[in-house]
């Protein structure tokens, strides 16, 4: 009986899993600007990858695998907010159309500060 209990959590979490996923896809697909596609693979990376690793985590248990899963959750959480403002970055320095879209604010020493310029 606990076996299947485990069954039908892992499989309503992968599917939450794969549902980030498919939302995450359909985004990137429909979206016509950078920005907002990176909006879009975030909640993929974030949620998707997060959903499905820890459905391995019940489907395996209390073991050493699972603190090893639990690593690479925290690891991905970490690196992919600095990539993804990396990106960023990179779209507003060299876009020359990126005025269409955003409002671009700089201070005094020309550093670009791009939260205090969405509209």
């Amino acid at each position: 009986m606990g076996e299947w209990i485990r069954f039908w959590i892992v499989a309503a979490i992968l599917m939450c899993g794969i549902i980030a996923f498919i939302m995450a896809t359909v985004g990137v697909l429909r979206f016509g600007f950078v920005m907002n596609r990176m909006h879009a693979s975030g909640i993929g990376d974030s949620l998707g990858l997060g959903c499905v690793v820890i459905a391995m985590i019940v489907a395996s248990g209390l073991n050493l695998a699972s603190l090893k899963l639990l690593l690479l959750i925290l690891f991905m959480w970490l690196t992919s907010p600095v990539s993804t403002h990396f990106l960023s970055t990179i779209e507003i320095n060299t876009n020359p159309f990126i005025r269409r879209h955003v409002r671009i604010v700089s201070d005094e020493s020309g550093t670009v500060d791009s939260k205090k310029g969405m509209r």
